[in-house]
């Protein structure tokens, strides 16, 4: 489900809520009410997902699974209990699943195109979706949706993809 619809639900929750309180609010004009209402259920996203657990590291100098690949980033999409994403020097690794498991590795070589993404929704809470095409055979195409940071991330990992190419001696070429 998207967080948009994730958030249209808990509005609607709230002024359930108030309605079933009986609190009078006709003292406060309807504007004023949308965005007291508005401004609650953004602050319950946020602390859902604090209390779900955000783990964010940046730039961590703790080796992973290879000999000199270090993580660059760890997190998950936002609301997400059941998938996470790290960023290392040599790969994005994609792993979902709460009682089963399941590992995906991207190798950052065969990277070929980066994009990010934000709706109106996303832009206003700070999170978006970054794409990412290439020639990987599993599947040419992953996005990392919902994560915070989206622009700071995709200079992350463009970065990171661009040291690989040159680590390995890749170079790009167009084709007319």
């Amino acid at each position: 489900m998207s967080v948009d619809k994730i958030r249209a639900q808990i509005v609607a929750s709230v002024w359930q809520a108030i309605a079933q309180s009986q609190v009078d609010l006709s003292v406060i004009n309807q504007a004023e009410q949308e965005a007291l209402v508005s401004r609650i259920a953004d602050h319950m996203l946020v602390a859902f997902d604090a209390i779900i657990g955000t783990e964010v590291e940046v730039n961590t100098e703790t080796p992973a699974l290879g000999t000199d690949e270090k993580i660059l980033w760890k997190g998950r999409p936002f609301l997400s209990v059941v998938e996470s994403y790290i960023i290392t020097t040599e790969r994005i690794k994609l792993v979902s699943g709460l009682i089963a498991r399941k590992v995906e590795n991207y190798e950052l070589i065969r990277i070929q195109d980066i994009d990010f993404k934000q709706n109106m929704g996303e832009r206003l809470m700070g999170m978006g979706d970054i794409t990412i095409r290439g020639q990987d055979p599993s599947d040419s195409e992953i996005v990392l949706r919902n994560i915070p940071n989206p622009e700071k991330i995709y200079e992350l990992l463009r970065k990171a993809w661009l040291e690989a190419r040159s680590r390995y001696g890749l170079q790009f070429r167009e084709y007319m």
